[in-house]
């Protein structure tokens, strides 16, 4: 598990090697893996997350790669429905991240991907995205409306 705890009474940022939300806690590596660690309660630490934050089986940084993959077949399985662009609808747009989406029957479903990823979906190219929807990550099932 690759989440770290600051500690603030401490000022310690920290290896987390546990969490135990039964009991709220956290108990945290003081020696960088040689087995002395100590337990401090959710409300003595802030807990933080990166792109190498793991499971220990895979990164958030893997699973948001292995989405977009799966994300550019489908896409790419249904060109007809899907689109890309480097700009929202009203022109504006993250700083080298572009916008690809498919239009189902039951309405959009979109993702923003680093501009590096532009060349995997091989879809329409829009000057501007259609206008959002209000899709919101539980929509993801408008997808199983393609089969």
């Amino acid at each position: 598990m690759k989440i770290k705890a600051y500690v603030d009474r401490y000022k310690w940022n920290v290896p987390v090697t546990e969490i135990d939300f039964k009991n709220g806690e956290v108990e945290v590596d003081l020696t960088d893996g040689n087995g002395d660690t100590s337990n401090f309660g959710f409300d003595e630490v802030k807990l933080s997350v990166s792109g190498d934050t793991s499971d220990g089986y895979h990164t958030f940084d893997e699973l948001y790669y292995h989405r977009m993959l799966l994300f550019s077949i489908i896409c790419n399985t249904y060109v007809e429905r899907s689109w890309k662009s480097w700009k929202h609808h009203d022109g504006t747009m993250y700083d080298d991240y572009f916008i690809v989406g498919i239009t189902t029957d039951e309405g959009d479903y979109t993702y923003h991907y680093h501009k590096d990823y532009w060349d995997l979906f091989k879809v329409a190219d829009y000057d501007f995205a259609p206008e959002w929807d209000g899709h919101e990550p539980k929509d993801i099932t408008r997808l199983l409306s393609l089969v």
